[in-house]
């Protein structure tokens, strides 16, 4: 765990700027929210393991990013009883803490469960929101009771705010490469159908016919073969021999 304390500022400082570094290198979603659990890890005093509660598209939710099996287990728990601190910080938008799963009667079902089960004591959940949108919560745990005291609140209350804002550009990111990706691919196909139609003398439906027939006969993806024909300027030989 990363010695700070708010009596050291220049410390706990220098943490999360090399956070924020190591987030925005993140290449993927999935990349970005394994450095938010770990970094929780690392930084938050009184956890022991971590995960995250996403909020998917349509509402629904599911666990990504834990850093062990027991976070994996408890986000199960959590999702089949439809209970727990980290669904309440989504809906109720309140860091929740919990000292002691075996006092805890707020959910009791799910405090029943995890205290049974497994070696978690306390736990420590955050909203992960930005101005527009709540993505999910960072679920912190710790086989210890009473864990997480106000110093542990403060980190992770700043982690959580990194996290959100980067989770959210990581997802931004990764959509806006998709769409370029599917703008290529249609452009590549266009260009082939219209060399189809003007080497083959096809119409603009048959000359597609002709990418889906290729496509299926060689169990290439469209796009590749769309590439192949543009490339080649017309119908290489593979291609005819298939058609």
């Amino acid at each position: 765990m990363i010695g700070v304390s708010v009596s050291e500022p220049e410390y706990l400082a220098d943490a999360f700027a090399a956070v924020a570094r190591e987030m925005q290198a993140a290449t993927c979603p999935e990349e970005t929210r394994l450095v938010v659990t770990r970094r929780a890890v690392e930084m938050v005093p009184g956890c022991t393991y971590a995960g995250i509660t996403l909020v998917q598209r349509r509402g629904s939710l599911t666990s990504v990013a834990p850093t062990s099996e027991v976070a994996d287990r408890i986000h199960a728990i959590q999702n089949e009883l439809g209970e727990g601190p980290c669904l309440s910080s989504i809906h109720d938008h309140i860091v929740y803490t919990v000292d002691d799963l075996r006092q805890d009667e707020r959910w009791p079902r799910f405090a029943r469960r995890v205290a049974a089960e497994l070696p978690v004591a306390s736990m420590l959940a955050f909203r992960l929101f930005t101005s527009e949108e709540t993505t999910g919560a960072l679920d912190l745990y710790s086989d210890t009771p009473a864990a997480f005291d106000a110093h542990s609140r403060a980190i992770g209350t700043v982690l959580a705010a990194h996290a959100a804002i980067a989770m959210v550009a990581a997802r931004e990111r990764e959509n806006a490469d998709n769409l370029e990706a599917a703008l290529h691919n249609s452009r590549q196909i266009g260009i082939a159908i219209g060399i189809l139609m003007r080497s083959e003398s096809l119409t603009q439906d048959q000359a597609f016919d002709f990418l889906v027939n290729v496509s299926q006969r060689l169990n290439r993806k469209l796009r590749t073969v769309a590439g192949v024909i543009v490339e080649a300027g017309g119908v290489s030989g593979d291609l005819t021999a298939s058609s």
